[in-house]
């Protein structure tokens, strides 16, 4: 199996629709220039802003999912969109967080919407529900790639191991994570649970994170690529633009022929089950 280029795309996206994608259509085309067959956005990458509802798109029939597609098939690379607010027919004011892969013909393989809203009440009263703005996907996703199977995840997953580890016993040897991780939090925890997410499943793991001022919270950016090992093998500067980093299937291999977290695991001790609903 051979090696690819993939690239993280860190973004700073705010309210103006427009010229975030205009930014992002430019990251690709670089990204695609450096040699990427395969291109990862950050979460929200089309709108950052209080008007999350009204933004929300239809997909694959909305603009921004019919630009990118356009855009992968002109350049001929796998591109995973980030995220954006896709439309809930059932509940019209709290649209899903939704991440869709797009092949090199332009066509959507895969759709993940974020499972884990992250609703948090502090001890000092603060509280923030990210459920009462975005309603929560109900799957978890896998899907074949021309190298491996990836598995699709959104920023506050990468919180829920357990995520992760199914999708790595579905086949993922790949994980990708579009982010919004705020400063608060980055500076400690974004490279080490995906270090973790990385090491504990044997796969590479690309990360684009948003950076900047955001209406509720500075971004962290450092977005990262990841190897089996646990290695970071590309990491953003504090600025928007693109990382590159070789992705080998053959190094999966190797690190799994000398860790064996997988093979070792106790299912007639415990198991993991996905529910299918």
């Amino acid at each position: 199996m051979t090696s690819f280029i993939a690239a993280a795309i860190q973004m700073d996206s705010q309210d103006d629709k427009r010229a975030n994608l205009a930014a992002a259509e430019g990251y690709i085309r670089e990204a695609a220039v450096g040699g990427a067959q395969l291109v990862v956005l950050p979460e929200s990458m089309n709108y950052i802003g209080r008007n999350m509802a009204q933004e929300a798109e239809s997909i694959p029939e909305g603009p921004t999912f019919q630009r990118l597609s356009s855009l992968a098939r002109e350049l001929g690379l796998w591109l995973e969109a980030g995220s954006i607010y896709e439309r809930n027919p059932e509940d019209p004011d709290r649209p899903f967080n939704t991440a869709f892969l797009v092949d090199p013909r332009g066509l959507m393989v895969a759709k993940y919407s974020k499972l884990h809203p992250f609703d948090v009440v502090l001890p000092n009263g603060v509280t923030s529900r990210e459920s009462d703005r975005v309603a929560p996907g109900h799957a978890v996703v896998t899907v074949d790639t021309e190298w491996f199977r990836a598995g699709m995840a959104i920023c506050y997953d990468i919180r829920f191991p357990e995520m992760f580890r199914l999708m790595a016993l579905e086949g993922a040897k790949l994980f990708l994570v579009p982010a919004n991780f705020t400063v608060n939090t980055g500076k400690d925890h974004w490279e080490i649970l995906l270090r973790a997410r990385a090491i504990e499943n044997e796969c590479y793991v690309v990360a684009a994170n948003q950076m900047g001022k955001k209406p509720r919270f500075t971004a962290y950016g450092n977005s990262m690529i990841i190897d089996p090992w646990g290695t970071v093998i590309a990491r953003s500067s504090d600025k928007p633009g693109i990382i590159l980093a070789e992705i080998d299937p053959e190094y999966v291999t190797r690190v799994r022929q000398s860790t064996f977290t997988l093979d070792n695991r106790r299912p007639d001790v415990y198991e993991l089950n996905k529910k299918r609903l």
